[in-house]
This record gives structure tokens, C-alpha cells and sequence, in this order.
């Protein structure tokens, strides 16, 4: 495949649209890959053009940040990888404050990250979570003396409710801080909920979004079926659990799965191919972590974006995984909105009024030879 790269964001970050997860870099959980696997996941993207890659202090109990570090070092990659990592997890139980988003949190979380890199700067540095505590301005403000300290690039937010993101936005703007640049959300053909708030949110304002679970933690692969008894994949071992990360198992949901694997067949591509190819396309997204623990499956991913949906298949898993806008996005659509502009086409820009900058081509002679 040929690997093209876009800016991240309002940044002028470069990034490859699909970007490699290390969360299952180490078997410390109970899943996962081991250090020969990881190593050669790691070279197979590498040698695909990919050049991000996402990681935070929390995977595995620092070994994916380790073993990444290790890993780009070891192949002398520091200056074109791009690393994000993240911050807010706590692994220190009993001790408040080795958690959350608190700046004296922050403060050590990325010297810890740095020191298991084994770099001097984070590329991409995203609190993880919405803590519920801190103030914006409390993050804000850190994050910033990190960017000017020269130990951040870029800062984003992973998992934080779309009122959160704005305030923070605006807040930078306000206060001349270093602008959020990425939105790391979960967003699938199994769950699209970002599309009323975050999308939007992410265009206007200049925050890329970076697209987590794109698979729904491996259901549209495939591999699990609505009778199946079990052991099929890690989705298995979490049928019980309370995280709403793994509840995936829904009646919706096998609607999606049943459409997607007809258009898959139509295609003549892999399922998982054509969920990531859809995610990826969408409005908003800047690229696509991809998840994996054995070889053969990054290796299938990665031929991703070889391909396009036609548009009649796309509208067919448009339409199967969508749901009704809730409230009050349910009175952003035409239905009501015709009534505001009195009934005639009223739109923000003609079709075509600002087009996309690509740069493509040959590049010029500069030797006379």
C-alpha cells in the first residue's frame, strides 16, 4: 500500500492516516502480544510508510511505551516517528494524586513517560479521560508549560464529553495556550454517537479526531456470530463485564455486522477492511489506530484504504448502523431547519468554495545532471 499523510488537526503535525495502537504490546493483561510479535507489528507498519503510533502510561503497566521506545530506537526512527501518549490513569492505589488530571499528576506522568520512551519530547500528549475534578484551566495551563518546557509538541483529549473539549478550545484561544489539536474517541460502524457533537466540534475548531476501536473490539471482523458459544475472541471474556468499552453484543449490532459482512462479499474485501476503509473516510476523522495482536491481522488492516465503498454500498452501512439523532440534534435536521431559512436553499459555503490542499506529484530537478 501507498501510505499518505495529512496535518493533524489545525496543527502542521503530519500523520499517517492509519496509525499503529500499542495497547496490546505486552501480555501483562491476560492478552496481548509478546515482545517478537510486537517487534515485528512494529516493523510491518514501519515498512507500510506509517508514522504514528499511539501508546499511553497506563498499557500494559509501562511495557508498551518501553517496548515502542525501545523499538524506535533501536531502528533510529526518532525524528520521522510521531508518538502520542496520554496521562490520567492511576497505578499507584491508595495515592490520589498518581492519578487524574491534576497538574502535579501531569508533571509526573510525563517524565515517567519520557524516561520509559526514552526520548526527550512527546509528539502528541492527550489526557486520557475526563476526571470530573479538575478545572480546564488547571490542564490547560500545564499542558502549555510542557509545550514551552520543549517536552510536548502537540496536546489533545481522549474520552472527555463535548462540552469539556469546547470550554478547553476556547479557553486556549482565550489565553494564548497551545490549541488541542486531536480528539481521540471511539467511533465505529458499531458506535457513532461523536457524529452529533465531536465531529462538528472537530472541523470547525481544529481538532483532528483519532479514531479508537474502529473494529468494536473486534466484533466487525467477523469473528463472533449472534449463536456462537464463546471463546471466539477477547470480546468472550468480557461478556459479563461492566466496562462500556467491551458492551458490544446488541441486536443492533448484529444488524450491523450481518450488512456489513454482504457488503464485504459484494466488495470482495475482509469485513474488518471494509469497517476500517468506512471509519477512516468519514467527516472529521485524521486517522485510524489500529489494533492488533498477531501479524496477519495488521498485515490485513494495513491494505485498508487500498480501496474505495461505492457510494450505494456505503449508503447501505450508513444506513443499518445509524440511529435516531437524539434530543437536541433531532431539531438540526431539515425537517425544522428548512422552516428557519423560510424554504429556500440556504447553505455556509457554495459546493467547491474552499478545495482540499493535496500535495502530489514530481518533485523538481535541483542538479543539473
Amino acid at each position: 500500500m501507498t501510505m499518505s499523510y495529512y496535518t493533524l488537526g489545525n496543527s502542521g503535525l503530519r500523520v499517517s492516516r492509519l496509525a499503529l495502537g500499542t495497547m496490546t504490546f505486552g501480555t501483562e493483561w491476560g492478552w496481548g502480544a509478546d515482545r517478537d510479535t510486537a517487534r515485528a507489528m512494529f516493523d510491518a507498519y514501519v515498512e507500510a510508510g506509517g508514522n504514528f503510533f499511539d501508546t499511553a502510561d497506563l498499557y500494559t503497566g509501562g511495557t508498551a511505551e518501553t517496548w515502542l521506545g525501545e523499538f524506535v530506537a533501536e531502528r533510529g526512527l526518532r525524528d520521522k516517528a510521531v508518538i502520542a501518549t496520554k496521562f490520567t490513569m492511576n497505578s499507584n492505589p491508595g495515592n490520589p494524586n498518581a492519578g487524574g488530571n491534576g497538574r502535579k499528576n501531569i508533571m509526573r506522568a510525563v517524565d515517567a513517560s519520557l524516561k520509559r520512551l526514552g526520548t526527550d519530547y512527546i509528539d502528541l500528549y492527550l489526557m486520557h479521560i475526563w476526571d470530573r475534578l479538575t478545572p480546564a484551566e488547571e490542564v490547560l495551563r500545564t499542558l502549555d508549560d510542557l509545550v514551552r518546557a520543549g517536552k510536548i509538541r502537540q496536546i489533545g483529549l481522549s474520552d472527555v464529553p463535548a462540552w469539556y473539549a469546547g470550554r478547553a478550545q476556547a479557553i486556549a484561544e482565550l489565553r494564548g495556550y497551545e490549541p488541542i489539536s486531536a480528539l481521540q474517541l471511539e467511533y465505529s460502524l458499531a458506535e457513532r454517537a461523536i457524529e452529533h457533537e465531536f465531529v462538528p466540534f472537530g472541523t470547525r475548531h481544529g481538532a483532528g479526531i483519532m479514531v479508537w476501536s474502529p473494529l468494536a473490539s473486534g466484533l466487525l471482523s467477523g469473528k463472533y456470530r449472534p449463536a456462537q458459544a464463546g471463546n471466539a475472541g477477547r470480546l468472550d471474556g468480557f461478556r459479563n463485564t461492566t466496562h462500556p468499552g467491551f458492551q458490544k453484543f446488541s441486536e443492533h449490532n448484529w444488524a450491523v455486522v450481518a450488512e456489513l459482512e454482504k457488503v464485504a462479499a459484494e466488495l470482495g474485501r475482509g469485513m474488518a477492511q471494509v469497517a476500517l476503509n468506512w471509519v477512516a473516510t468519514q467527516p472529521g476523522v485524521a486517522t485510524v489506530i489500529l489494533g492488533a495482536t498477531r501479524l496477519s491481522q495488521l498485515q490485513d488492516n494495513l491494505a485498508a484504504l487500498d480501496f474505495s465503498i461505492p457510494p450505494a454500498l456505503r449508503q447501505r452501512l450508513d444506513k443499518v448502523s445509524g440511529t435516531p439523532a437524539p434530543f437536541p440534534h433531532s431539531y438540526f435536521g431539515p425537517e425544522i431547519q428548512v422552516r428557519v431559512a423560510g424554504g429556500v436553499v440556504t447553505g455556509d459555503k457554495p459546493s467547491g468554495y474552499a478545495l482540499p490542499v493535496v500535495v502530489e506529484g514530481e518533485a523538481v530537478a535541483i542538479s543539473s545532471n
